[in-house]
């Protein structure tokens, strides 16, 4: 597929990286030029230099960016993104690490579905921490990648894109879903920092319903 990933700090670069190891055509944009070509040099990959151009030919749209950037982004997406699959693989922290800036209210995802109506978003990757984006073998097994999403479209090419950088899909529900998704991924960032651990815990669903791994 040819995916656009929007953002080269930890997580861009770690999914990035596993999306072009798996053969995807993978085209890289973000605010610092330089190190966009030098990461995607690195990677194997393409640089762009905006996000705008990065997606305009792309299938599926990655955004791994700081969530307080994800209007501006949206904004500048919007007008490429009409019809394509646009995956937020961001969490709404609050800036002092706190919680959840949208706590008490819509996800993140559901408000970045606002500027991108016209997109098919969906929320993934989010849970996970980017030590396993980059290495999904690192714990050796395999780990889930949970998803939520409205789109059945959004889940063919969700479920194929996981499948094909090593993980176990699992779709959760519709985009409503990503509130827990947003809730899961807090509570195991917490519990890092609470503990100073690894950034390496991942959460399994043992037994999942076969119909929730497969693709719609």
């Amino acid at each position: 597929m040819k995916i656009a990933v929007i953002g080269t700090g930890n997580v861009g670069k770690a999914l990035g990286g596993s999306l072009a190891r798996a053969g995807h055509d993978v085209t890289f944009a973000a605010r610092d030029e330089d190190k966009t070509r030098e990461v995607a040099s690195e990677l194997g990959a393409s640089a762009a230099s905006t996000p705008q151009a990065a997606a305009r030919d792309a299938e599926v749209i990655v955004l791994a960016v700081p969530y307080g950037a994800l209007p501006g982004v949206a904004t500048e997406l919007a007008p490429v993104a009409k019809d394509k699959i646009v995956i937020d693989a961001t969490n709404p922290l609050k800036s002092d690490y706190s919680g959840l800036a949208t706590e008490g209210g819509p996800s993140g995802a559901e408000r970045l579905a606002g500027p991108l109506a016209d997109a098919h978003v969906v929320k993934a990757f989010n849970t996970l921490f980017s030590s396993l984006q980059g290495d999904p073998s690192a714990l050796g097994t395999t780990v889930d990648a949970l998803y939520a999403t409205d789109d059945d479209e959004a889940r063919r090419a969700v479920t194929a894109i996981a499948e094909s950088v090593g993980f176990r899909p699992i779709y959760v529900g519709p985009l409503t879903a990503a509130r827990e998704l947003e809730a899961l991924a807090w509570l195991n960032i917490r519990l890092q920092m609470l503990t100073n651990g690894s950034w390496t815990t991942a959460f399994v669903a043992l037994n999942p319903p076969e119909a929730a791994t497969m693709a719609a």
